[in-house]
């Protein structure tokens, strides 16, 4: 079986010192216009310094109404270039691969936060979203592209594409959701070429050796299971990206699709044909035994999301030893000082997880 610790080298890039990557969490750190904060600053570098192989950041928002979360990071402006510098540089001083999720909260960037009415690939009346115009579309897929640029500029190995959870590369994928009938809109393939565009043009305008990776939902967020499924092996097939990653939320249950019955999600994706791109999965990975029995699953690496608030050195202590027991929730919140959560992020982690909060 091949190790955590084992190093891992995707088409592009550095090779990767182990298969611990970090979960690009919502952490509401940074600044409102967009600039890297301090808070969030610390809250990377930590888990650089911690031993992760990867450290990518939070979802970057690629326009200015694309915001899904207050204190969210932003790289829709040259503004940003010279924060995401600057965490750039003391990520990959501790040697840890550095990305950024590229991302755009469509229908979930709620008016609240935007200031104005969130967009979606089509109108949607739960969320009050309206749908693009194809100008529009053919605009969030330039600024997807200039993020990925600046990200270069400001020094990183690459970015991740966030296609999960209902945000907008997600609407667009979604049967469900996009009933559009323009050129992004009817077929699955339709549906996937805003994704595709955003590749191509990726790819063209960055560097060879720039790192492109993609995050799915595997089903929820308006996903059918069979959609994901084939998106994933079409990108696997076309050997157009560096690395899939699958979030799961638990990446050790059975698919929910019965279509699937009786067979672990995970497996959906770890028996297609990779070619070269490498599958990585995130979702209740919280222990040693956990990102191992995730490992010999069949993926190349796992993603460790609340594990690493808990344990901002996770893999350091891993690297030392292997059965290390990793603290159990509940936590006072001086713990969670101390690994590195700044009094915002613990005030959103105890409106999400309060079973984190011992005090």
């Amino acid at each position: 079986m091949t190790s955590l610790l084992d190093p891992i080298k995707f088409k592009r890039g550095p090779e990767l010192k182990n298969r611990f990557f970090l979960a690009p969490l919502t952490n509401q750190q940074s600044n409102e216009d967009g600039t890297l904060g301090e808070d969030e600053f610390k809250w990377l570098t930590m888990r650089a310094k911690g031993g992760f192989g990867m450290t990518m950041t939070c979802a970057s928002h690629v326009q200015e109404n694309g915001k899904g979360f207050p204190g969210q990071l932003g790289i829709w402006d040259d503004k940003h270039i010279p924060g995401l510098t600057r965490l750039a540089n003391e990520i990959k001083q501790s040697d840890s691969v550095a990305i950024v999720q590229l991302h755009h909260g469509g229908l979930r960037a709620t008016k609240e936060v935007i200031g104005e009415t969130p967009v979606s690939a089509s109108d949607h009346a739960e969320s009050g979203a309206r749908g693009l115009s194809t100008a529009e579309v053919e605009k969030v897929v330039q600024d997807f592209i200039a993020a990925g640029k600046r990200a270069e500029e400001a020094g990183y190995h690459g970015v991740e594409l966030h296609g999960a959870h209902s945000y907008l590369l997600c609407n667009f994928l979604s049967a469900g959701i996009n009933q559009r009938t323009d050129k992004y809109g009817g077929s699955p393939e339709k549906r996937a070429r805003i994704l595709y565009e955003i590749i191509d043009g990726i790819r063209n305008t960055c560097s060879e050796d720039f790192i492109l990776g993609v995050r799915l939902s595997a089903e929820k967020f308006g996903m059918r299971t069979v959609d994901s499924v084939s998106i994933a092996r079409q990108l696997m097939q076309d050997n157009v990206i560096d690395f899939l990653d699958m979030s799961l939320w638990d990446s050790f249950k059975d698919a929910e699709d019965e279509e699937y019955a009786g067979r672990s999600l995970m497996s959906l994706f770890t028996e297609l044909d990779r070619k070269d791109v490498k599958l990585g999965v995130a979702g209740k990975i919280r222990t040693p035994a956990d990102a191992e029995k995730a490992m010999s699953a069949g993926v190349d690496w796992v993603m460790l999301g609340r594990a690493a608030m808990l344990e901002f050195d996770f893999p350091n202590k891993y690297t030392s030893d292997a059965s290390f027991k990793p603290i159990e929730m509940p936590v006072p919140r001086k713990y969670l000082t101390e690994q590195g959560l700044s009094e915002t992020f613990q005030t959103y982690v105890r409106g999400r997880w309060p079973e984190f909060f011992a005090d």
